[in-house]
């Protein structure tokens, strides 16, 4: 967990790494959004009593990109952001309340003169007040959530009405996810959905002047791709030990527009947690639990660029499933931060990454590692 927040990390300052042009201030914004919603009951073992209402506030520090690296303008210009929130889900003695911190982008779908539409993706660190515990504080109703940290995802979009260079008003629908990716058990997870209603506020301008590169198309190349990454999962049981997951992938990617990478390929992950619950409980003859704690997945998925940092998009089928099972299809939503990018030679990228891979809307686990490009 700490390994990928760290990533996390290391993503948004690869990204904040620029100079500003003119006023240091210029394209930087507050973004202040009060929010409500609901809590969705996303699997049936999810038995805490459902709120009738949450809210909360979401403040995010913005700086509009203007184009000093190539990827800005390919990107068209997205607005990047370090967001804080803070969650009263509405039962405080159940769910307690979450406070959140993550980096985000915000990317536009419509820009006009006075009215725009954009969605905004997010990922980093969340607090819990309340979780699972056993002692001091007895609290086994919550199944929800099983660590104070977990990780903390968000969405939203919103229609903005431009006023001047300097206020904006938007309304708009957001989804926020906290779980720890099966760290500590239990880890069910808390989605919720629901409306905001806030302001944008820019002390200087929130156009800040553009640089424009006359841009040459990349080659649509194809690349070998290899990645190592590593994960841990407690046992079922709460408070229980916990385990490693090893994760390995095979890909080719395609780079298309410039500006992504498809790809396709192979997932393999070996589950010491699956051995040692067979081990444990004679669940299968004795010697052949290895053969029943490892996966293989078809994969596919598309890269979204932005420089040195890769925003990763998966999903696969099972063709070899583990003794313990989640479902046939899986998800992963993760990134890369390059190291090494080179259009020649054997090595053409080098890489760390972070993944957060669920079944839907239920995080299985966290892995973090390298990769590597030839």
């Amino acid at each position: 967990m700490f390994q990928r927040l760290l990533l996390i990390t290391l993503l948004f300052a690869g990204l904040l790494c620029r100079a500003q042009p003119n006023d240091p201030l210029a394209g930087f914004c507050i973004d202040a959004n009060v929010f409500a919603g609901k809590v969705i009951k996303h699997t049936e073992k999810f038995h805490l009593p459902v709120p009738d209402l949450s809210s909360g506030l979401d403040i995010n520090l913005q700086w509009k990109t203007y184009g000093k690296k190539e990827w800005e303008q390919r990107r068209r210009y997205p607005t990047i952001g370090i967001g804080f929130t803070y969650t009263n889900y509405g039962i405080d003695s159940v769910y307690g309340r979450c406070f959140s911190i993550y980096p985000n982008i915000e990317i536009p779908i419509i820009s006009g003169n006075r009215l725009q539409w954009t969605v905004r993706i997010g990922d980093g660190a969340g607090f819990v007040t309340r979780k699972f515990s056993r002692q001091p504080d007895f609290d086994t109703l919550n199944n929800a959530i099983g660590s104070n940290l977990n990780d903390y995802a968000s969405f939203m979009t919103d229609v903005r009405f431009h006023i001047n260079h300097h206020w904006y008003v938007q309304a708009g629908f957001n989804f926020s996810h906290i779980s720890n990716a099966s760290y500590h058990q239990p880890n069910l997870g808390i989605n919720m959905v629901g409306g905001h209603v806030g302001i944008k506020y820019f002390p200087v301008t929130s156009r800040p002047k553009r640089i424009t590169h006359e841009l040459k198309p990349l080659k649509n190349r194809w690349l070998g791709q290899f990645r190592a990454t590593i994960a841990f999962n407690q046992s079922n049981a709460p408070l229980g030990p916990t385990y490693p997951i090893y994760l390995a992938t095979a890909l080719a990617s395609k780079r298309w527009i410039s500006k992504n990478k498809a790809f396709l390929g192979f997932d393999y992950s070996y589950h010491e947690q699956i051995n040692a619950f067979m081990r444990n409980n004679g669940a299968v003859p004795a010697g052949t639990e290895k053969d029943r704690s490892y996966k293989v997945a078809f994969l596919v998925g598309n890269e979204f660029l932005l420089g040195r940092v890769g925003v990763v998009l998966q999903t696969g089928v099972y063709l070899k499933q583990a003794f313990q099972t989640q479902g046939k299809l899986y998800q992963k939503l993760g990134g890369n931060l390059y190291l090494l990018q080179r259009e020649k030679g054997p090595i053409k990228e080098l890489y760390i990454c972070a993944f957060l891979k669920t079944h839907l809307s239920v995080a299985e686990l966290a892995e973090v590692g390298f990769g590597m490009s030839f």
